[in-house]
């Protein structure tokens, strides 16, 4: 598992797509009290534009990522509940900082649910730290930002 490749995703990943990013985040629902942003994604439109690189065959993790000028925003991150364990997700944290720092760009943005604590673990292990908490619409959010270089 800990050397498979990552790559673009294509159209005929989609339906894989759906099923680990739902997998993934469907144990949050009663949690938050309302479905997470990633499971109501656009999966075909975020393939066609190039944004999703997917591991495994099959598919068992992804990354959505938007490059803007000055950052790399991890739009999200997903790994199947049966991939846990394996370095999935560590594998994919990893490629999103090769690929900002591919394009040039030397910060990594994201934010994770304030309810979703386990992510609150997770992305200060890997050198990323708070910049603000901000209710977006039925979404209590954490800002985070990871500094490269």
């Amino acid at each position: 598992m800990t050397d498979e490749l990552i790559r673009p995703a294509g159209p005929h990943d989609v339906p894989a797509i759906k099923c680990v990013t739902d997998a993934a985040y469907h144990h949050y629902i009663e949690r938050i009290g309302v479905v997470p942003q990633p499971m109501e994604a656009d999966h075909t439109a975020d393939v066609a534009a190039g944004r999703v690189f997917v591991t495994g065959e099959p598919v068992t993790g992804l990354v959505v990522i938007d490059a803007h000028d000055d950052h790399l925003f991890l739009d999200s991150i997903a790994v199947h509940p049966d991939a846990h364990g394996k370095g999935v997700g560590r594998r994919l944290l990893h490629f999103v900082e090769a690929h900002a720092g591919e394009l040039g760009l030397d910060e990594i943005r994201l934010y994770t649910n304030a309810m979703m604590w386990e992510n609150q673990k997770i992305y200060p292990r890997y050198g990323y730290e708070v910049v603000e908490r901000r209710v977006d619409g039925p979404y209590d959010r954490i800002h985070y930002r990871k500094r490269l270089g």
